[in-house]
């Protein structure tokens, strides 16, 4: 882990940065490096990769919790500072060890047999900028942990069944008197013969070898809803990890990621471009076309509009999230372009425009100069 750069570093904000911040510099710094952008680049991929994953991160407060206090520790499951942070969604096990995901570090002395809810699973998503705009369909692929079908999830051979353990009764927990010098005390602790789960497999099953649960890839069709910005996450309830002993399954965390546009930036519901506009359609005043999500559209701007100003396009923005009824606005703004390669009778025609219009024509240049040279 010595190689990975810090997080905050590699989106360029500080440990107090909040929540908008961070969402700020991510979108900078993947359009930047993303792949669309930069074809063929392999250095600008590995840093898009970085990002994301220092996004990934950053973004959801449980994980930024465990990085500020372990740094990358806290997700390496060889270093044990995250205490069973994996879990189910890091499939970062054995199939043998799937009952110490279930038991890790951060159960303390709970009871095996009792009721336990599958683990969460997170899967990231890509999409285009119109698919995010207008919502689409689309197969997710992952994998979970899941009641093995061959024994139901006993962990017994066909046709045998697990048996309770005689030494705790089935409780998972034996009582232990210990002496201390304020005489014997009575506590609990896990039963030794069964593991705390409360009952023996004699026969463990071929399949799960004993445990009761596999690892299954999935698929699924879901649909993601128009309006869907970058960093949002969708759950689906109850399409996570199985869960143990009666206790519900997880759900599964869909971490949406959204490829830039080469023409918009989104800002919430809003979106917002650039449109060049020649020095004649500036000064006299034109129609021109403006590019929407559905298409051009057309648009008069007045007569001695300046460069860098901004018009409004209502409702033409991005539907808001679950609600067809309200839909953001597309803010343009024009920018003049200044002609180059001018032949000479092209040149002789701007100066005697030039002349002819004096400084009258030019209020703020003339105010400016004023400004400057007034006398105190």
């Amino acid at each position: 882990m010595a190689d990975k750069r810090d997080y905050y570093e590699v989106l360029g904000v500080d440990k107090s940065a909040d929540e908008g911040t961070i969402k700020k510099a991510y979108r900078q710094l993947a359009k930047k490096y993303h792949p669309d952008m930069n074809p063929g680049d392999a250095e600008a991929e590995v840093k898009f990769k970085e990002v994301n994953e220092a996004y990934d991160v950053l973004s959801d407060p449980d994980k930024k919790a465990k990085y500020d206090q372990y740094g990358h520790a806290a997700f390496d499951p060889a270093s044990g500072a995250g205490g069973g942070f994996g879990g189910f969604g890091d499939f970062g096990f054995d199939v043998g060890d799937i009952f110490s995901s279930f038991f890790g570090g951060g159960m303390g002395g709970s009871r095996r047999n009792g009721p336990i809810r599958g683990d969460n699973i997170t899967v990231r998503l890509t999409l285009t900028f119109e698919e995010a705009v207008f919502g689409c369909k689309k197969e997710i692929t992952y994998q979970k942990v899941q009641k093995c079908s061959t024994c139901s999830g006993s962990g017994a051979a066909e046709g045998t069944s697990p048996k309770t353990c005689s030494t705790c009764g089935g409780s998972g927990q034996v009582r232990v008197q210990q002496r201390t010098p304020f005489g014997y005390m009575q506590t609990q602790k896990q039963c030794d013969a069964c593991g705390g789960k409360g009952k023996i497999v004699e026969k463990p099953c071929t399949s799960c070898k004993g445990n009761g649960y596999v690892r299954a890839s999935k698929k699924l069709d879901v649909n993601i809803p128009a309006g869907v910005d970058d960093g949002q996450q969708i759950a689906l309830r109850g399409q996570g990890s199985d869960g143990m002993n009666g206790g519900g399954a997880g759900d599964l965390i869909i971490l949406i990621m959204v490829r830039p546009h080469s023409v918009f930036e989104r800002d919430g519901d809003d979106l917002y471009c650039e449109v060049p506009i020649t020095f004649a359609e500036a000064t006299l005043g034109a129609e021109i076309n403006i590019p929407t999500l559905e298409g051009s559209q057309k648009y008069t701007i007045p007569e001695g509009t300046q460069t860098g100003t901004t018009f409004t396009l209502r409702n033409k923005g991005v539907q808001r999230i679950n609600n067809p009824k309200y839909r953001g606005d597309l803010h343009f703004t024009v920018v003049v372009e200044v002609p180059k390669g001018l032949n000479r009778d092209q040149k002789e025609l701007l100066e005697k425009f030039a002349e002819s219009c004096g400084e009258g024509n030019y209020t703020k240049r003339t105010k400016f100069f004023k400004r400057f040279f007034k006398k105190d």
